[in-house]
Order: C-alpha cells, then structure tokens, then sequence
C-alpha cells in the first residue's frame, strides 16, 4: 500500500478510542490538556515541540505540523503589530533529518510555506523566528495562503483582543485518495483553525479547502472533530463542545499577509 493510501486511510477510518498525551507545553491547551489522537496510525512518528508562544505535535509521516496551538493573549496582538516581519524559513534541528521538511522540499513546488501558528501573532523577535521552523508549516496553495487565510488570522487576532484571550488550534487535513507530495512533504487536502473562547465557554472553527478561491466553512468543534479524526479539545464535555462561538465572516477579497 502506497504512503498517500495508507495515510488517507488513517484519517478517514478513525476510531473513537484516544490516544492521550501528557504534554511538554500544557499552557497553550484548554485546562492544559492536548489534543488525542483517535487513531493510532496517526500517531505513527508524532513528536511534541514546545516554543515560546506555541506548541506543536508534528509528524515524521507527513512532515509537517498535525496542529500547532496557541493561547492568543491580546498583549501579543498589541505587540506583534509593531513587529517587521523578517523571513527566516529553517529545517528544525530537534527532528530526525528522517522526519523533518527541508527547504529543499518546498523550493520550486508551486506552494507556499504555510504558517500554522501565525508569524503575526508573534510579540517579540525569538518567537518570531520560532514561527518560521518548517515544524510549524504546511504546502500551502499559495493565492489561499495570502487571500482567505490571512483574513482568517486577521479576524482572529481581533477577536483575540475583544475577548482578552483565545486559545486557538491550527492545522491541516488530509482528506481523499489523491494526496500529493512537495518533496517528501505530504500536501494536505484542508486547513482549519478552531478558536476557542475562555470568557465565553464557547468555540468554533473554519475549514477551508487548501486551494485557490476557497471558501471557509464555518464548523462546529464535533464536527472538524469528526472529519479530521482528532479530539481536539478533550477537556471538554460533548455538551461544553456543542456550544457553538460566533465566528465574523471571512470576504473573499485579497490582503496584505502579515
């Protein structure tokens, strides 16, 4: 069985037991608990990175993040709009060369480098660069990476600084038998980023297909659940989850990439 069929089978043929996972950076989760992974098969060469501002469950299989997670205070907001950005893409020294993207995957592949945990939510220098390990990204279409899905981290730092803090879960799903591959980087089918609100006990996620002119769809935290076959927020209750977020809507237009 090929990588891409093996793979699209673990996503799709979830279980509903959890693998749980004690975590290294708990304060970027909800009551400090990580995300599990219903299905073994995804756990396959998973590894947890913890940065100054965000950590990570990557993937030896796919390269890439299987989400990043923050907790988006509006301090960081506040400072990380005073912040130049300065690229410094870079391979992650602390995975094996065997598991980790190269900037030779991505070089002449037609994607960008896709933040998961934002480079504009970053308040100071040191987790800027943090955010620009290829630990943290996906191949990402490019037109989605600086249209739709700037907006959408747009709307979420506002809503950061409305609500005084988010916690917020970012990343890509890999959907379907047609998988393809940047180097030996896999092409995820989605992205998604769940938002979750303290002050109001409520969240909520977009889902949007990783291609040009995408249109978000806004989702309840079961159902991304469901399609991505991950618990993402296992401290809370089926009920506690239900409570749906109201998330603004997301036009359509081009912006300027932060």
């Amino acid at each position: 069985m090929s990588l891409m069929k093996w793979f699209a089978g673990a996503v799709l043929g979830c279980t509903l037991s959890g693998l749980a996972w004690a975590g290294g950076c708990p304060a970027y989760y909800v009551n400090g608990r990580l995300p599990e992974i219903r299905n073994p098969k995804l756990a396959t060469a998973t590894r947890e990175l913890c940065y100054g501002e965000f950590g990570v469950m990557h993937s030896g299989v796919t390269r890439t993040p299987l989400w990043s997670a923050e907790l988006l205070k509006a301090d960081n907001v506040a400072a990380a709009q005073g912040l130049s950005r300065e690229n410094s893409f870079h391979a992650e020294p602390m995975l094996p060369a065997a598991q980790r993207a190269e900037l030779s995957d991505y070089a002449r592949s037609g994607f960008d480098r896709g933040h998961m945990a934002p480079n504009g939510d970053m308040p100071d220098r040191s987790s800027q660069r943090e955010s620009f390990t290829l630990a943290n990204m996906v191949p990402q279409d490019g037109d989605n990476n600086r249209h739709v899905w700037a907006h959408i981290e747009a709307a979420v730092r506002k809503m950061a600084t409305q609500e005084g803090a988010l916690y917020v879960i970012t990343g890509p799903a890999f959907l379907g038998g047609q998988l393809r591959k940047v180097g030996n980087v896999i092409v995820p089918s989605h992205l998604y980023k769940v938002v979750y609100s303290p002050r109001e006990r409520a969240g909520a996620a977009w889902f949007v297909e990783n291609q040009a002119d995408a249109r978000p769809q806004v989702l309840s935290i079961p159902e991304l659940e469901r399609m991505v076959g991950i618990n993402l927020l296992p401290a809370l209750t089926d009920e506690q989850k239900a409570r749906t977020l109201r998330l603004p809507n997301i036009r359509q237009g081009r912006s300027r990439r932060l």
